[in-house]
């Protein structure tokens, strides 16, 4: 699509600076590293952990993406991790790697070990050492659809002091995420933030993914994001430029606290990578 005319230039350049600072996510599929060769050399490529398989899963697939060049950004699963003995042999992995990068999530696993949140894995983190030189965390906007609101908050300002920044999850709203921000830095979370924006994705892909996911996870996410469902189905499919051109314009001077995009690809980089780039040209 092309950029909405009524944008101003300040916005057009804020868009610009966040689209030309991505971070592409890959679920832990087979064809995960087949679809990242559809990405730029070297792009900031994260890799997910998905209940249906093991963090070992996710780790072959960062290693070998790691090999082709990319800057890889394993998550890191607290639930999946089953105690500090397998945390420290997952550290040590990225580093022999050369991975100085990792997304810390509790994840929508039962929990497996001694980790019941991202919390308790960042902290333990910090207590073995680690080499990282960059440690993400998520925030949701439109909330969570098994934590209440409170303890999101509460453990948002827990894991500050060991993240750089915050991720948005998927979320559609604009003014929600603007609310989410202008709250969240009144609350003294002051993390940059890449933005969540979902790919470019064709419908019957996005229904498969959801199955492979797990239907109890898809059902408690979407029962607490009902508008994501007719968005994605709707004729024309979704643009991702529409949420741009939503939220950051109504960020004003915090859009600047956007560090970039975190785009969930649902592994179809190739649609996803071509509408980024055509988007750009287009601004």
């Amino acid at each position: 699509m092309t950029p909405d005319g009524g944008l101003n230039g300040r916005a057009r350049q804020q868009i610009r600076r966040v689209l030309e600072n991505p971070k592409f996510e890959l679920l832990p599929f087979k064809n995960a590293v087949e679809q990242a060769g559809f990405l730029p050399e070297g792009a900031l490529v994260s890799v997910t952990a998905s209940p249906t398989f093991t963090l070992d899963r996710t780790f072959d697939i960062a290693a070998e993406l790691r090999m082709r060049g990319f800057d890889v950004v394993p998550h890191l699963s607290a639930r999946m991790t089953r105690d500090i003995s397998h945390l420290a042999s997952l550290l040590d992995r990225m580093e022999d790697l050369e991975i100085s990068r990792v997304f810390v999530v509790g994840g929508d696993a039962p929990q497996q070990g001694v980790f019941p949140d991202g919390y308790s894995v960042l902290s333990a983190m910090a207590d073995i050492g680690h080499h990282l030189a960059e440690i993400g965390v998520p925030c949701y906007p439109e909330g969570h659809a098994t934590i209440p609101d409170e303890n999101l908050g509460r453990a948002l300002h827990d894991k500050q002091p060991h993240a750089r920044y915050m991720t948005t999850q998927m979320c559609f709203d604009g003014g929600a995420i603007a609310g989410f921000l202008a709250r969240s830095r009144a609350d003294g979370i002051d993390l940059p933030v890449r933005l969540g924006i979902p790919g470019v994705a064709e419908r019957l892909k996005l229904m498969q993914i959801s199955a492979r996911i797990g239907v109890g996870q898809s059902v408690r996410f979407l029962s607490k994001h009902r508008g994501l469902v007719s968005r994605f189905v709707r004729p024309g499919g979704y643009a991702p430029d529409e949420l741009l051109e939503d939220v950051l314009p109504r960020l004003d001077e915090r859009a600047d606290e956007v560090v970039g995009v975190h785009i969930y690809t649902f592994n179809q980089c190739e649609t996803t990578e071509r509408w980024r780039q055509e988007y750009l040209a287009a601004l």
